[in-house]
């Protein structure tokens, strides 16, 4: 039983076996942030860092099931939504989180793979945007990702900021375009809240890109959010939190790295 004066946050996404992005890295986001995560499991994956090679969705009933069955106890501070996979599933999860009224939503629009593999549907990408996207406190598109969304290319801060525009006019509170995709020595999360823009910049970790650091982004958002922090500061301390563990990443099989969730404990020698 979680004590009474702890966060939860619920990620609903899918599995992955590789560990690095998914359900799996938002747990050990969770973790390392100090708040308690529970999870809906829409699909299971069988993936490495070499790319998708199989995919299994769960019904959306199943889906539903879980979700009703961690709020009854836990009672989430916040929500995270990662691959949703098709349109049903994204219909019946903005119906719960309606139902329930769960606070601090981070979308995350898992579409495509970095392996280029299809994670969602068109039809359920169209839902995102109508029924899932006016729910969000936060929704956190990377380049690929908004060019899905609004058919908008992007390779500059400034097309960037235009980017962030339009997709909070979709409905989410604020809307954050992360810019590990884009080219250059400095990576700059572009922020807007209808509002403000604001830019978080630090520089490019070398040694390419990893899989999970959308995944890992968007839960760290959500357990900055259910710990309190407004949404700017909530997206500033996970850009730094990412920033930490790609710099901690850990050697794996194949000669590539994976996110190192636990930078910030030393609980593993990240060198």
């Amino acid at each position: 039983m979680v004590a009474a004066h702890s966060r939860s946050v619920l990620t609903i996404a899918g599995s992955d076996s590789s560990g690095g992005a998914g359900i799996q890295a938002d747990l050990k986001t969770f973790a390392a942030l100090g708040v308690y995560g529970t999870t809906a499991v829409t699909a299971v994956t069988a993936q490495n860092s070499a790319g998708v090679t199989a995919v299994q969705e769960v019904s959306a009933h199943v889906i539903a099931a879980q979700i009703d069955a961690v709020v009854a106890e836990f009672r989430p501070d916040a929500v995270k939504t990662g691959m949703l996979a098709n349109a049903e599933i994204v219909e019946m999860v903005a119906r719960k989180i309606e139902q329930y009224s769960l606070p601090n939503l981070v979308v995350d629009p898992v579409i495509v793979s970095t392996s280029e593999v299809r994670l969602l549907s068109n039809d359920g990408v169209d839902l995102m945007r109508e029924l899932l996207f006016p729910l969000a406190t936060v929704a956190t598109p990377n380049t690929p990702e908004v060019k899905e969304l609004i058919g908008m290319r992007i390779s500059t801060v400034e097309q960037a900021r235009e980017a962030a525009r339009r997709i909070q006019a979709m409905g989410p509170a604020c809307a954050v375009i992360t810019g590990g995709h884009r080219e250059g020595d400095t990576v700059t999360d572009v922020f807007y809240d209808g509002s403000q823009v604001q830019e978080t910049a630090g520089p490019r970790v070398p040694g390419g890109d990893l899989h999970g650091t959308g995944c890992t982004f968007s839960s760290a958002v959500a357990a900055f959010l259910a710990l309190g922090h407004e949404p700017l500061d909530a997206v500033r301390r996970a850009h730094d939190f990412v920033a930490g563990a790609l710099r901690c990443a850990l050697p794996m099989g194949n000669g590539k790295r994976t996110l190192n969730h636990s930078w910030q404990e030393g609980q593993i020698d990240g060198r």
